[in-house]
């Protein structure tokens, strides 16, 4: 599925946001921690740095 590379990195950076937003709202107990939502916030984290850092890769390749 071949995705425009701008588009990689704003996907990447909503993940990042998402998994830092539920993260917060867990520290100061706006939502109740629990371990699958601890694993779905580290997860977004994760994936958003894994795609954003793609989208960075394939962009910087393109415009070489």
């Amino acid at each position: 599925m071949p995705t425009a590379p701008v588009h990689l990195i704003l996907y990447g950076f909503f993940l990042l946001l998402a998994g830092f937003l539920l993260a917060f709202a867990m520290v100061i107990k706006v939502i109740e921690a629990g371990f699958l939502l601890s694993f779905l916030a580290y997860g977004a984290s994760l994936a958003g740095l894994i795609i954003g850092s793609y989208g960075a890769a394939s962009y910087a390749r393109t415009k070489r």
